[in-house]
């Protein structure tokens, strides 16, 4: 063989692969982008990592997928190119792939986040309506992507043409498939380095001497040390959760047995009112979002009849099926179904209001789709605020305080973006404008705050604290 077909047939590998690359590119960018309407992937390892037969399948079938997907195209590329579509199976490859494409894309979400694609064709529950959260979807799209390139290889045993080497007119094609794959993975690269995941990643979190004060004028103002003072009590409804199941103490007690127990102030939780203001801290923040959830998931509010958990997926949201500190298994049992805090008609009809245009950065969903334990949480801090009396202003600045302490890397975010790109201090800014979808749903957060505060090199750390959508 001499130098000129040893040069062409390296040129073809080349080619061939920039192919398979490209698409896998590709695949992986259509996947990351449908995530990021609802999410993040900072969202994804949150709500998933604590269960692994979960989280990991669903990185191994993502990935997997995309690497398969391209290597399938280049495959179609290459048969196309030298026999034609008159081959065996040829159709039967290219509908399997783009099968597992539409399966892979419309998997491609948070489980407890929502999917926008999916409510488009009537799934408003997201992945939360199938009985594996959507994993199935991902094996599926997997399976039938393997299926394809296991038929594009069977069919590579007949011998290929003399012309399958790249000739001289071709040329045009080599640099255009190659610098479409360099395009491709800077976009990918773009796309990628505004996640919030990317604090995670060791150097990352470094920040500059001239941030650091305001780093730490706002950690102290939306974090405050001695906590934040609520006029908000629980009352008997604590001790109503109880007698009616909703809340079992020993299941909600044996959850902190491994940190050393629930804290001090709890102490009479399960058998005494409890009339003293929610003081919520760094440290307690965690158990108040599972002390309120049940009460959002449980009170009876005549206009939960028309929210979209109430549907047939009632039982797969994190909100009910993540409920498991009750007496039944499931919290859909519970879902609307008991006199926890009296309200009145006004009353709810406030808290519906506020409800309705407050969302949370874990989703794209109002506190009123109340799919995972934050929604509920918030839900039930609203129906407390109302019927002891809180005005709607009082209960969006409620709902800021919680929600900040819940997602403290947020909103630690949107106090500096407000400080250094609007020139407003975080006790001016209005906490209704903070909690609307533009800064506080997912996607508006991701959008508005943290891709416009990316472009400010080593200017925000990665803070601890927060919770993920389950117990």
């Amino acid at each position: 063989m001499d130098e000129d077909q040893l040069n062409s047939r390296f040129f073809t590998k080349i080619f061939y692969g920039s192919i398979g690359v490209a698409a896998s590119l590709f695949l992986f960018i259509v996947f990351y982008t449908t995530l990021r309407l609802d999410s993040s992937i900072e969202s994804l390892i949150e709500n998933t990592i604590q269960t692994p037969l979960y989280f990991w399948p669903y990185v191994f079938f993502t990935f997997a997928t995309a690497i398969l997907f391209g290597i399938n195209t280049a495959l179609i590329f290459y048969r196309w190119r030298n026999f034609g579509i008159r081959v065996p199976n040829f159709k039967k490859e290219s509908a399997s792939t783009a099968l597992s494409s539409l399966f892979g894309i419309a998997s491609s979400a948070c489980p407890s986040c929502g999917s926008t694609l999916l409510s488009l064709v009537g799934l408003g529950g997201g992945l939360a309506i199938f009985p594996f959260a959507g994993l199935e979807l991902k094996a599926l799209s997997f399976g039938l992507i393997g299926f394809a390139t296991f038929l594009s290889f069977r069919n590579l045993r007949c011998a290929p043409p003399a012309s399958s080497s790249l000739q001289e007119k071709d040329t045009p094609w080599f640099f255009f498939t190659l610098l479409l794959t360099i395009a491709l993975f800077f976009l990918s690269w773009d796309m990628l380095k505004t996640d919030p995941v990317m604090a995670r990643i060791p150097g990352n979190a470094a920040i500059s001497q001239e941030t650091k004060p305001i780093l730490e004028e706002m950690l102290a103002k939306v974090l405050p040390e001695d906590g934040f003072h609520t006029r908000i009590v629980f009352g008997e409804s604590i001790l109503n959760l109880v007698e009616q199941g909703v809340i079992d103490p020993a299941k909600f007690n044996s959850l902190y047995e491994g940190s050393g127990g629930l804290p001090e102030e709890f102490k009479d939780i399960w058998t005494e009112p409890q009339d003293r203001p929610i003081v919520l801290t760094r440290e307690n923040a965690g158990v108040y979002v599972n002390l309120l959830w049940p009460i959002g998931l449980s009170n009876l509010m005549s206009t939960n009849t028309q929210s979209p958990v109430n549907s047939k997926s009632l039982f797969n949201f994190a909100s009910t099926g993540g409920w498991i500190l009750g007496k039944e298994d499931n919290g859909g049992a519970y879902f609307n179904k008991f006199q926890i805090v009296p309200l009145n008609g006004s009353q709810e009809a406030l808290i519906t209001k506020v409800a309705q245009n407050t969302y949370r950065p874990c989703c794209n969903n109002s506190t009123f789709f109340q799919d995972c334990n934050h929604g509920s949480a918030l839900l039930g801090l609203f129906q407390l605020g109302a019927a002891q009396g809180l005005s709607e202003k009082e209960l969006y600045r409620e709902a800021l305080a919680f929600n900040s302490f819940w997602f403290p890397q947020q909103y630690l975010e949107t106090a500096v973006y407000f400080k250094k790109l609007k020139h407003t201090d975080w006790k001016n800014v209005e906490p209704a404008v903070v909690m609307s979808r533009e800064f506080s749903s997912a996607s508006g957060w991701m959008k508005n705050v943290h891709e416009e505060l990316s472009k400010i090199p080593n200017l925000l750390p990665q803070v601890q604290g927060g919770s993920g959508c389950g117990v």
